[in-house]
């Protein structure tokens, strides 16, 4: 079958519309422009129905196919962007400063406008399309905030699909993994309150650095000897700061980083064991240390039979030969997952021929791939939601 019909002939205007995003990026929950441009380009398209403001910036939209059925499949894609300075070279560059679709959020967004195209035109479907645009996937709470806001109540979906890019040099190599396919994720922040002194004088200081130092080295025995070797988990500190002068030893010091984690349990382990070392080395140095917990992302658990309908449906596309099941998940995270413990569904990722990893400064996606994600998404809907006769 290959790129379908509707989208083909659009592959200019989508290219078009995804530069322009890319050039005009934004962080979670402030995609005012995004959602504009997407909730325009969907009235152009003659969708049923377009909701903004859900969530704060996301937009869903609805279309009615041929058929009176009752049953109705949600797309998603998200819209938001990182704070990164982007340094890709490219001639539609982030006109924003530290601000840059590192990840493909813009990708996504255009590919779910391709679908909505299409299926907009061709209604070749017995139920409703449930075209969701999510903001602030990237650790803001995104998803949580459209169901919080109601999106399933108001726009009720039977199964749902999502995607996302992976430039692993492959075009068109549609991935999936069964079950269990993206790790969940608690973010932590420490803060050490000790004693400050001079530097030359640190024997009247409890020093905050000292400790954080340590900390940082027994916070690694959580995975190394707490958690069971079959279970994983990944604890990283991603930042340390502290100080200000060179012959000052500071007051505070403060740590963050994350938890990765594919069980419940393993997290609350990881968890527990992180305050007991916060606490016990608060008793040893005699300073105070205050953890802060917070869980961003949940895993993301693929359903079997739904994924085994998306990999059919992507095989009309790009081909059998390229759709592939994978064994192991990553311990990267995706909110999604959040919806899909509400709504059973799957989520896949569709390769392109870029190999600089997604969150770099000078990361490019691969355009060809937007017809061919558009395209994957409209078929899902169209073998999900099929014809009478």
């Amino acid at each position: 079958m290959g790129i379908l019909p509707v989208i083909e002939q659009s592959k200019g205007e989508l290219e078009a519309i995804f530069k322009d995003l890319h050039a005009h990026p934004e962080i979670g929950f402030t995609e005012t422009r995004t959602a504009g441009v997407v909730a325009e380009k969907l009235r152009a398209y003659g969708v049923d129905e377009v909701h903004e403001g859900i969530g704060k910036t996301g937009v869903v939209a609805l279309i009615k196919g041929k058929g009176g059925g009752n049953r109705r499949v949600g797309l998603r894609a998200d819209m938001d962007a990182l704070p990164i300075h982007e340094e890709s070279g490219l001639d539609y560059a982030s006109q924003n400063p530290g601000v840059m679709h590192a990840c493909g959020h813009d990708a996504h967004t255009t590919m779910l406008l391709g679908a909505a195209k299409h299926l907009a035109e061709t209604r070749d479907f017995d139920g409703t399309a449930v075209l969701i645009f999510q903001p602030a996937e990237e650790g803001l709470g995104g998803a949580r905030g459209m169901l919080a806001d109601g999106l399933f109540d108001k726009f009720p979906c039977d199964e749902v699909y999502g995607l996302h890019n992976w430039p692993s040099g492959q075009p068109r190599n549609f991935g999936i993994v069964k079950g269990a396919a993206m790790a969940g994720s608690s973010f932590f922040d420490i803060k050490i309150k000790g004693k400050g002194s001079h530097g030359a004088m640190p024997h009247e200081s409890r020093d905050p650095l000292i400790i954080a130092s340590s900390l940082v080295g027994d916070i690694q025995t959580i995975v190394s000897r707490n958690v069971r070797a079959l279970d994983a988990c990944v604890v990283s500190v991603t930042q340390i700061h502290a100080g200000s002068a060179y012959n000052v030893v500071p007051d505070t010091a403060t740590l963050a980083g994350t938890i990765r984690y594919f069980k419940d349990e393993v997290c609350e382990l990881a968890e527990r064991r992180m305050k007991e070392l916060c606490d016990g080395f608060a008793l040893a140095y005699g300073v105070e240390i205050d953890l802060h917990l917070r869980n961003v992302f949940n895993v993301l658990q693929n359903d079997s039979d739904l994924s085994d309908a998306y990999m059919e449906a992507a095989g009309d596309i790009v081909g059998a030969e390229n759709v592939v099941e994978r064994d192991e998940p990553v311990t990267g995270s995706e909110d999604f997952a959040d919806m899909l413990r509400v709504v059973p569904g799957a989520y896949c990722t569709l390769g392109h021929a870029g190999t600089v990893a997604v969150h770099n400064p000078k990361f490019v996606i691969d355009t060809g791939i937007l017809p061919v994600g558009a395209s994957i998404m409209a078929r899902v809907l169209e073998r999900r939601l099929p014809l009478a006769g």
